[in-house]
């Protein structure tokens, strides 16, 4: 009887599965009410006297082996029940990765950084919240002038000569203050003016502006940059420049390219003219210069700058500009892109 308890021990020990129901197979053999061990525990009485101690050790070490085994065969299979949970099915093919979207505001300002910089242009950056000098003041706007009203501006409560940059502007001052010429860069950034939210204006948008200063600059090198920008950002040749007023530049203009009239959309966004206005420019006033500490009897130069959400609408034809704000996944997942 002892030789047989033993063999059983055995086959507890090299017992494995990793399946549920075979393992309650297994634990009803052994553990079960009707099970081995509850007939050897009722043989123990039978047994004599001299081979009881030995049958009692060969039994409970039968029955301490059965319950390990099946407590460790469980932790195993609830271990890999808890793993393919987090993890899945390890063996499936992996899933491709999605790509993610650029916002098409990052996509504009990107591609006009891009062909500014084809030709000498580098790129500065100045902060959002500036002083009244720099917004305003050096760029010939001083305190009460008139033209301050066209930008109503964000003040900072707790002192008044703090305010949210109203146009990147501010950036070139900064640049032409602590570098001499010649000088050439574009300021991207995003600006903050106090006006009233629709579908073709907002309180917070993105401009890029625009500097170059040298010696002998004409304003027919500024109408051949914009030309050369508005053929490589639209595909148009054919631009207009405007008589127009900005307090920082004389003489100043805007720009209009030649959209056409091929389709309706074109008759919607030109107004029927087929001409569309884009940017703003002129030659950098010379007061301008002066306050950046240029001399203006030596340098001159030009300046520009554009709304790049203007731009973006244009180019992919949205008609909201509160969609670019609203995070809506479903729109930003037109502009996938693989870049």
């Amino acid at each position: 009887m002892i030789d047989k308890i033993k063999e059983h021990i055995g086959e507890a020990q090299a017992f494995t599965t990793d399946n549920k129901d075979a393992l309650e197979v297994f634990r009803i053999k052994f553990l079960g009410s009707k099970g081995l061990l509850k007939d050897l525990f009722a043989e123990f009485k039978n047994v004599p006297n001299d081979q009881k101690k030995e049958f009692g050790q060969v039994i409970n070490l039968l029955k301490t082996t059965a319950e390990d085994k099946v407590k460790a065969i469980q932790d195993a299979l609830e271990s890999k029940e808890v793993s393919g949970g987090i993890y899945g099915d390890l063996t499936r093919p992996g899933e491709p990765l999605v790509i993610g979207s650029r916002h098409p505001i990052s996509l504009v300002k990107n591609q006009i950084v891009d062909i500014f910089s084809n030709i000498g242009f580098n790129v500065s950056e100045g902060p959002e919240i500036e002083d009244d000098w720099h917004n305003f003041t050096a760029l010939n706007l001083p305190e009460y002038h008139p033209a301050r009203d066209m930008q109503d501006t964000f003040f900072i409560q707790t002192n008044p000569d703090v305010l949210l940059r109203t146009h990147t502007s501010s950036v070139q001052v900064r640049y032409m203050e602590g570098n001499k010429p010649p000088i050439r860069t574009i300021s991207p950034g995003r600006v903050f003016r106090n006006e009233a939210v629709s579908s073709r204006s907002h309180c917070i948008f993105h401009q890029v502006e625009g500097l170059y200063i040298d010696q002998n600059v004409s304003f027919a090198d500024l109408k051949q940059t914009l030309l050369y920008f508005t053929k490589e950002m639209f595909g148009k040749s054919k631009i207009r420049l405007r008589p127009s007023y900005f307090p920082f530049t004389e003489p100043s203009a805007e720009v209009d390219i030649y959209w056409g009239l091929k389709t309706e959309t074109d008759y919607r966004i030109t107004k029927g003219t087929g001409w569309l206005e884009i940017m703003g420019c002129g030659m950098v006033d010379p007061n301008v210069l002066k306050n950046c500490g240029i001399d203006a009897d030596k340098y001159n130069g030009f300046a520009f700058g554009m709304g790049i959400e203007r731009i973006a609408m244009l180019l992919y034809q949205i008609g909201d500009i509160r969609m670019f704000y609203e995070n809506d996944v479903r729109f930003l997942e037109q502009f996938k892109s693989s870049i």
